[in-house]
């Protein structure tokens, strides 16, 4: 890699990075008293695109160590935000799944995140390729696409 691609490559990380803790931020008006760490974030994330999913698959999906996972779905679980059900199938298998409360955060969510990026670029297909960038770095940086999430479009 040559230093232009190196310089360009930083500077793409380095917005990501800010771009991300600007978003992150922009939830707290609508959100005052609740709060959620990046690891609970994160395992939320994996919850809400993969209904089902288990806490194993989770911890593999977010790259985090186990543990780290386990304490983030209690935390969840105690918030209100993720339910536990065995596994029809296998009792001793727990599958993952957002709670109404969830789908309520969600939903503002998307209002709040929506609202602040409204007017940032007006062109769907800038949109579309931005995501689509994105959706590649995500995936390269997770070791490839997953085959046990599935993306939303």
């Amino acid at each position: 890699m040559d230093d232009d691609q190196e310089t360009r490559l930083f500077e793409l990380a380095d917005r990501i990075l800010a771009v991300g803790r600007l978003i992150h931020a922009s939830k707290e008006p609508a959100f005052a008293g609740q709060s959620w760490t990046p690891l609970e974030s994160a395992v939320m994330r994996v919850v809400d695109r993969e209904p089902g999913i288990t806490a194993g698959a989770a911890a593999r999906a977010t790259r985090l160590i186990s543990s780290n996972t386990s304490r983030a779905l209690r935390n969840l679980e105690a918030k209100g935000l993720v339910r536990r059900v065995s596994d029809p199938d296998d009792a001793r298998r727990v599958r993952l799944y957002p709670t109404e409360e969830a789908a309520r955060n969600l939903g503002e969510l998307r209002r709040v995140w929506s609202g602040l990026l409204d007017g940032v670029a007006h062109d769907p297909a800038e949109i579309d390729t931005a995501v689509g960038l994105l959706r590649r770095i995500e995936n390269g940086l997770a070791g490839g696409p997953r085959t046990d999430i599935q993306e939303q479009t």
